[in-house]
């Protein structure tokens, strides 16, 4: 193993795949020949391949001039070979150029130069380059081409922001229209596109029916989310029994992200596991093992598959959110969303506020961007809740508007019909917000939140025990999304039946994930006093009010809008009796009894 200066030039070809799905054939013939007639360029200009891969190749130079010249001559010569071609048959490769220090070993190169070179691809135009400012510098003097400076760019896992420079050849064919649509919409939401491998069947070939049939049930599952895109069956069950690499898969099918797992059979027991992976990093970001009894087979395949999908769709979600800035110079709607998105994960005050101002952003860029408008409504109605701000009819209404406004603009998502139903449900439009969470439940049956969302219908019209189901099935197929607080509704719902001891288990785990949750501290202190824990009652009281000095009963009951009388009386004699202050004038007495008594 050695170390040594080197250009890096990575290449790869602009909507491989699509081609792929239309002309699997022809299009590995055509990429073998384009990469034969280029393969002299190379080696005139003092290059090597490095290794082929599906769609592309990697290649060194001892000169970044020599690289810059080879790539520029590659380029012009597949505008002459592409000239006479349709549009959507034209092949046209992305190069990216970087120079540094690599690590040589065994023929291969590695190391964070090889890495930019291979996120300066991604940049390029179809037809063109795009080279990092460092090596633009070494070469531009040699050069009889001008370039355009492209701005600082942040790569993912590239810790320092690199500057780019890009080149398109003069005659260059465009792009079809319908591609050039999707390339553009491409950078501005930089949705992820996610591939579910076939899983691998460990047991005897007889049960290869199964793993089939999960595979596809999953794919299914997760492509009825609206926050990302899912590859369909064909496109990755061409690597059923493959052993190539994860990345060079997700290279071929332009996935960010990929699902594989195996299916293992043993009597009359059933083992799965899978793992999501984020191909470019080999990073496992998530992995699960479900052990079930074979039973009624097709009911067991549906609830492994809901778990999975419930599991994955949240992590993926988590992973964009912490994701590093995408490759646009230019500020984005999506950009601002994703921005938004890494702060409410992180489930402060501060951060909420600041996730407020990012989703604004991001609809004032762009009004038509749905999810924007439905996780800016969920968090005015959680920020309500936690009591981090005041509950005013104004904010209800924009509340029930961005709601309302996220159906409309994407009639498809189960998640926007959530939330327009949570917002009924919170005004106590039960009938609207029924209405709205059968929606949502019909349009993705695997979206644990959607159910969860049936099951606060369930709850504000006082039908307890269903909401119980709900919340517990919730809770325990999805419990780490920030958008659904199932522990606190849990809580609430054994308190309205009478199980106090249930309700202080709900409100532990909820307050261990957030320990100043608003609602799990009150729900906390009225199921004390209601089991007749004084003590505890009094303590649970005094950290109620050092974290929300303001609260009173009749400010903090304005927003219940429950159906029954009942349960808000028996929730306000809980409260009043654990010492919380009726109104704005009432003092907390350190003595429950006499609170309770007068």
């Amino acid at each position: 193993m050695e170390r040594r200066l080197a250009a890096i030039v990575c290449a790869d070809v602009a909507g491989y795949s699509r081609m792929m799905g239309t002309d699997e054939a022809g299009t590995h013939a055509a990429f073998k020949a384009h990469r034969s007639a280029i393969h002299p360029i190379i080696l005139n200009h003092g290059g090597r391949v490095v290794k082929n891969t599906g769609d592309g190749f990697l290649l060194e130079f001892p000169s970044i001039v020599g690289a810059t010249e080879a790539a520029i001559a590659m380029q012009t010569l597949m505008a002459e070979r592409n000239h006479h071609l349709p549009a959507d048959r034209a092949m046209q490769f992305r190069l990216g150029i970087h120079m540094g220090d690599v690590i040589a070993d065994e023929d291969e190169v590695f190391g964070d130069d090889v890495n930019i070179a291979v996120r300066l691809e991604a940049v390029a135009s179809p037809g063109g380059f795009a080279i990092s400012a460092k090596a633009y510098k070494e070469a531009s003097k040699h050069l009889t081409v001008p370039l355009v400076d492209a701005g600082n760019h942040r790569f993912k896992n590239i810790k320092d922001p690199i500057g780019v420079w890009t080149w398109t050849p003069e005659g260059a064919p465009a792009l079809a229209p319908a591609l050039r649509e999707a390339s553009a919409l491409s950078q501005q939401y930089r949705t992820a596109i996610v591939g579910v491998l076939p899983f691998a069947n460990l047991s005897d070939a007889q049960d290869e029916y199964f793993s089939d049939g999960l595979t596809e049930d999953l794919i299914h599952a997760l492509s009825l989310q609206s926050f990302y895109r899912v590859l369909s069956r064909n496109s990755t069950f061409v690597f059923k029994g493959n052993n190539a690499s994860t990345r060079l898969i997700a290279r071929e099918i332009d996935a960010t992200y990929l699902i594989q797992g195996s299916v293992r059979r043993a009597g009359a027991k059933i083992r799965v596991t899978a793992e999501l992976i984020a191909p470019e990093t080999g990073e496992q970001l998530w992995t699960g093992r479900y052990d079930r009894d074979i039973g009624d087979l097709f009911a067991m395949q549906d609830e492994i598959t809901t778990n999975l999908s419930a599991a994955i769709a949240t992590e993926i979600v988590r992973a964009e959110a912490s994701a590093p800035a995408r490759l646009s110079t230019d500020v984005t709607a999506w950009d601002r969303f994703l921005k938004g998105l890494s702060h409410y994960y992180r489930q402060t005050k501060e951060d909420l506020a600041i996730a407020v101002d990012l989703f604004r952003e991001a609809i004032r860029l762009e009004p038509k961007l749905s999810i924007a408008h439905a996780y800016l409504a969920t968090i005015q109605i959680q920020s309500i809740q936690f009591g981090w701000v005041k509950g005013t009819r104004e904010m209800w209404a924009e509340a029930m508007k961005l709601a309302e406004t996220s159906v409309r603009l994407d009639p498809r998502s189960s998640f926007a019909f959530s939330i327009l139903s949570w917002t009924h449900a919170l005004e106590g439009h039960y009938e609207a917000a029924m209405d709205a969470a059968k929606r949502a439940v019909a349009l993705n049956p695997y979206d644990n939140g959607a159910r969860g969302v049936l099951g606060i219908c369930h709850f504000v019209i006082g039908e307890h025990r269903e909401a119980i189901e709900l919340f517990s099935m919730a809770a325990q197929r999805d419990n780490s999304d920030p958008r659904y607080q199932w522990a606190a509704l849990n809580a609430f719902s054994h308190y309205l039946l009478g199980q106090y001891d249930a309700t202080l288990s709900w409100a532990r785990e909820q307050l261990y994930i957030n320990p100043n949750h608003l609602q799990a501290l009150a729900i906390r202190a009225a199921a004390l006093a209601q089991l007749g824990r004084g003590d505890e009652a009094v303590e649970a009281t005094r950290v109620l009010m050092a974290n929300y000095p303001t609260l009173n009963v009749d400010r903090h009951l304005r927003n219940f809008h429950w159906k029954r009388p009942e349960d808000l009386a028996h929730y306000r004699a809980g409260l009043l009796n654990a010492g919380v202050p009726l109104g704005k004038l009432t003092l907390v007495s350190s003595d429950v009894k006499r609170v309770a008594e007068s």
